[in-house]
């Protein structure tokens, strides 16, 4: 299955933050989405992601001082993003090698989705269901 069926079924709706938010506000827009990411977003261009992840372990190492820091100084400038022609497969492996949870989904330069490791098992599970379905259906037919 392609990247791009995985969004059609679950949307196309990105939750964004500029570099300069503070980490307070974006821990309110990942509780009010209810999202474990945001993609960091400067002048229509990608600069980012910044995860729960990334809060939690800032937030150890510098403890409440770190709601005041802008979502720059936290978030990962290194994205890994991927095509919405990519197979769910080629996605799951990136997301395994670079032990990441959430990819940008990227459609001629442009922000078209982002896929979480979520999205991904509930897509095998769905795929695992039908063939089931299938399979069942075949052996009642026998």
């Amino acid at each position: 299955m392609r990247i791009a069926e995985v969004l059609r079924k679950k949307g196309s709706d990105v939750a964004t933050i500029s570099p300069d938010a503070t980490v307070t506000e974006l821990l309110a827009v990942l509780a009010e989405r209810n999202v474990g990411a945001l993609v960091v977003v400067e002048n229509e261009r990608i600069v980012g992601i910044v995860s729960e992840r990334d809060v939690v372990r800032r937030a150890h190492e510098r403890g409440a001082a770190i709601l005041s820091a802008k979502v720059a100084e936290i978030m990962t400038t290194d994205v890994a993003t991927c095509d919405p022609a990519e197979t769910v497969d080629h996605l799951t492996v990136l997301m395994t090698q670079r032990r990441i949870r959430h990819v940008p989904v990227i459609d001629n330069g442009r922000l078209c989705g982002i896929v979480s490791i979520g999205d991904v098992v509930k897509n095998r599970m769905d795929e695992l269901e039908e063939a089931q379905k299938q399979l069942q259906a075949y052996i009642l037919q026998g």
